[in-house]
This record gives C-alpha cells, sequence and structure tokens, in this order.
C-alpha cells in the first residue's frame, strides 16, 4: 500500500513508523525541512519538503498512484485543502484529515464533507479523541490508563499495585487457578521503566504498572481482586477550559441524572466567558488552576477528581500537584511530552492522557479497514493492542492455542465467538469469525498481523 503522510510532527512521525515497519510506502511531506530529514533518516521512508496542499508537491510524492493520504499538518485549512486537491487532481480513493477547530466539527455542518464538497473520508479531532479518554479515566479512577474493545464489551484496564495488593507475590498461573471464573489476563507488566509480557510462572510486585484486559462485566470484581476499590465521582474540577476542557465538562452535564457537580477553572477570561455561556450546571472560575486560593473556591478538598487540561505540560502536572497536596484524592493531567511520564510516579500523579497515542490511535483504527476493528497504542508507541477478526485463511483458525506459536512479546487477551467473551486457555480453539484481542510489543505487530492474514482493505 503506498501512503502519503502531510505532516511530519509528533502524529505524522508515529503513523509513518507505524506504517513504514509494516512494509508499506510512505512518503512524509513537510515544509520544515528539518523534520522530514528526521522521518527519513529515522524511519523506512521517503520525504519531501514542501506545502502538502500544493499540487506539485504532492505530485514529486507519488500522489498520482497512491492509495492513501493522511493530512495531519499543524492547519486545518491546508490538511482541507490537501484532502480536497488528492480527490480532485490525484484521484486518491482514501483520505483521513485531522481538524482541530470545533466549528468545523459541528454536526450542523457534516454535510460540508460530502465527496461533491470537501472529499474528507475520516475526520480526526484529537479535542474530542482526548476528552472521550478524559471520560473513560474519570468513569475508572483506580486505573491509569484505559480503553474499551469488542464494541464496549470488554476493557483494557491499566492498574499500578500498591503495597496492600491482596494478590502480590503470586505467580499469575496461580491467580488463574484461584480466581477460575474470572476472565482476567495480564497482558503487559511495566517494571523499573521496561514493558514485557508476562510469563505464567511471573509474580507482580508492588511498583508494578499492569495491562488487563476483561470483559466489562467482571471489571469490579477485577478491581477488588486486586486490592482497588471503585468509588463513585460526584464531583470534578477541571483545570483548563479550552476545547478539550469544555467538552469534558458538557459531557459529565450530559450524564443522565446529572449527579456530577463540575467546576472548571480557566486562566484565560474570553475563554471562561465562553465556556461560562456554554455550560448550564458547571460553575466556571476565572483564574489561575495553580492558586490555592481559587483551588480553595473550586472546592477542591472535597473533589472526587481533577482533570488538569490546559496546553502546557508543566502546568497540568503541577495544578495535579497542588491540587493532591490540598486533599483531591484522584488527579489526572495531560501529558504531550512523553518523556514527562516518568515523573508521574514520583509527584505522586494518578494517570494521564497522552493526546499524540490517543490521536494516533484513532487514526489506525481508520487505517486499518480489513479485518482489525481497533488498535491502541501503549506508551511512546512501545505496543499495540489489537482487535481483528480471524479470517478463514488465517494460520490460527482451527488451533488450539497451545498449538499456536505466538511471538515472545505476544498474549491473547480474550477470544469472543458471537455474544460470549471466553477467556484465553490451551485448550481453547480458535475458529474463523472469532474476534481475538492480541497484545503485541512494537517488534512484534508485523508478525501478528501476518498471523492474522490481514489484509487492508479500502473503499
Amino acid at each position: 500500500m503506498k501512503v502519503i503522510i502531510c505532516g511530519a510532527g509528533q502524529v505524522g512521525w508515529q503513523i509513518a513508523r507505524h506504517l513504514s515497519g509494516e512494509r508499506n510506502d510512505v512518503t512524509v511531506v513537510d515544509n520544515n525541512p528539518d523534520l522530514v530529514r528526521r522521518a527519513a533518516d529515522t524511519l523506512d521512508v521517503q520525504g519531501i519538503t514542501g506545502f502538502a496542499s500544493y499540487p506539485d508537491v504532492l505530485d514529486r510524492a507519488g500522489a498520482s498512484d497512491a492509495d492513501m493520504i493522511i493530512a495531519a499538518t499543524y492547519s486545518d485549512e491546508v490538511n482541507m485543502v490537501t484532502c480536497q486537491v488528492a480527490h480532485s487532481v490525484f484521484d486518491i480513493r482514501r483520505k483521513i484529515a485531522r481538524l482541530r477547530s470545533q466549528s468545523y466539527l459541528d454536526a450542523i455542518y457534516s454535510d460540508l464533507y460530502r465527496r461533491d464538497h470537501l472529499p474528507i473520508d475520516v475526520v480526526i479531532s484529537p479535542e474530542r479523541e482526548v476528552a472521550q479518554a478524559a471520560l473513560q479515566r474519570l468513569a475508572a479512577p483506580a486505573a491509569f490508563d484505559t480503553e474499551t474493545f469488542m464494541d464496549g464489551s470488554a476493557r483494557l484496564i491499566g492498574l499500578r499495585l500498591e503495597e496492600d495488593c491482596p494478590v502480590l507475590n503470586t505467580p499469575l498461573r496461580q491467580l488463574s487457578d484461584l480466581f477460575s471464573t474470572l476472565r482476567v489476563v495480564v497482558l503487559a507488566v511495566r517494571r523499573d521503566g521496561r514493558l514485557f509480557s508476562p510469563e505464567p510462572g511471573d509474580q507482580l510486585f508492588a511498583g508494578d504498572a499492569c495491562y488487563m484486559f476483561a470483559p466489562t462485566e467482571d471489571v469490579p470484581r477485577m478491581l477488588d481482586v486486586f486490592g482497588k476499590a471503585q468509588k463513585r465521582q460526584e464531583r470534578v474540577v477541571i483545570v483548563g477550559g479550552g476545547n478539550i476542557g469544555l467538552a469534558v465538562a458538557q459531557a459529565l452535564e450530559a450524564r443522565p441524572g446529572g449527579r456530577v457537580r463540575t467546576k472548571v477553572i480557566e486562566m484565560n477570561r474570553a475563554r471562561a466567558e465562553r465556556a461560562a455561556d456554554t455550560l448550564e450546571r458547571t460553575i466556571v472560575l476565572n483564574g489561575d488552576g495553580l492558586n490555592t486560593t481559587i483551588l480553595t473556591e473550586a472546592g477542591i478538598s472535597r473533589a472526587d477528581a481533577v482533570l488538569a487540561v490546559t496546553d502546557d505540560d508543566k502546568t497540568n502536572m503541577l495544578a495535579a500537584v497542588r491540587a493532591k497536596s490540598e486533599g483531591c484524592p484522584f488527579a489526572i493531567s495531560l501529558i504531550n511530552d512523553p518523556t514527562m511520564v516518568s515523573l508521574l510516579d514520583p509527584l505522586n500523579i494518578d494517570a494521564f492522557i497522552n493526546p499524540r497515542a490517543t490521536t494516533v490511535s484513532s487514526i489506525l483504527r481508520h487505517i486499518r479497514r480489513g479485518k482489525v476493528r481497533a488498535v491502541y497504542s501503549i506508551g511512546d508507541a512501545e505496543a499495540e493492542v489489537i482487535e481483528a477478526e480471524v479470517l478463514s485463511t488465517s494460520s490460527i483458525a482451527g488451533a488450539a492455542l497451545r498449538d499456536i506459536d505466538f511471538p515472545e512479546g505476544v498474549l491473547l487477551g480474550g477470544v469472543k465467538t458471537g455474544d460470549r467473551i471466553r477467556k484465553p486457555t490451551g485448550g481453547l480453539r480458535i475458529e474463523a469469525g472469532d474476534v481475538v484481542v492480541i497484545f503485541a510489543l512494537a517488534a512484534d505487530v508485523a508478525a501478528v498481523e501476518k498471523m492474522l492474514q490481514v489484509s487492508i482493505d479500502y473503499f
């Protein structure tokens, strides 16, 4: 498959890294020669310097026979024009654009993206994706990371194990025997900065950050087993009233019963006034989220959670630390720079949202249109959790799990047959049509897709 990626920033680079690693023909276009050089030097891609919306630049990038174009520059307008040129001049069949401005995303203007208007097949909104991720974090306060799979019937949950965890130092094999009816699989463990896929004989220790997969109905019991109490979030303080904070506050207002009391702190007066005009039951405070007086006015000591989603990583982290020091038990920070993530544990910040990983995961879901139904990127593109339907031609179709030679960094999380989710066991036989969720370290993703024999289909 031949793909043109317009924009060599964080998102564009990560998408190029994924696709080039799967032996696709990838060309990266950016008007910044340093970014183009970085992509060409570190990845198996071609680099073109120039403005992505210019027809001659796209022509040099090979648009005449490209299968897909992904417009992920920093400008919404450039992304939109790029898709129009790709359609009108080069007849590229699949066009994905990242759009940030909420005006372009309003549902009443959705007709804008018809093929005879602006021919964009998929619109990705980072702000909406991040807002949705924030809501998922709030819904699972015991988790530092969470994502849904299998049409919402299963979840990936990231838990950080504490000293009081009841199952510490217990081999995973023994855990399966003790809780035989609990359909939970520990897919990955991060220990001392290293992410790995555990063996049945491995034990879990205090300080481990574990990624676990379970049917949604089994999650409450799983949390009990690992010593994580579930608490309803009834009072939430949001630091940052921009697009993300506003979207989260609106979603909390729209929840049935309106039981979540939300307060928003925004330093910029114009944004604070816009948020106050938009929201109905949410109190908006104009002030500095790092200021203890403002935090006290927002009732931070009585809040169940604080969500720091300004456009500055350091502000988000400091706001989370200040909120916890004032008595808030649970803090979530928006972190754009992955190198900052290592500071979260020492700062006692409970969870984070990485907009880049969220956006990359969303784009990958739309790229892999064949039997791959969902992809979630973990960490700094260190691993993926892949949901796929098993084809009849796949090497694993009809095979028992014990007979499948999965790579060392790969684990099967669950198998869905019809409406039933089954926990992987050695004797479980995978049949064509089953839906599987597989964890794979980055180096093993290509091998997993080969095993699944997933072809990337387009329309």
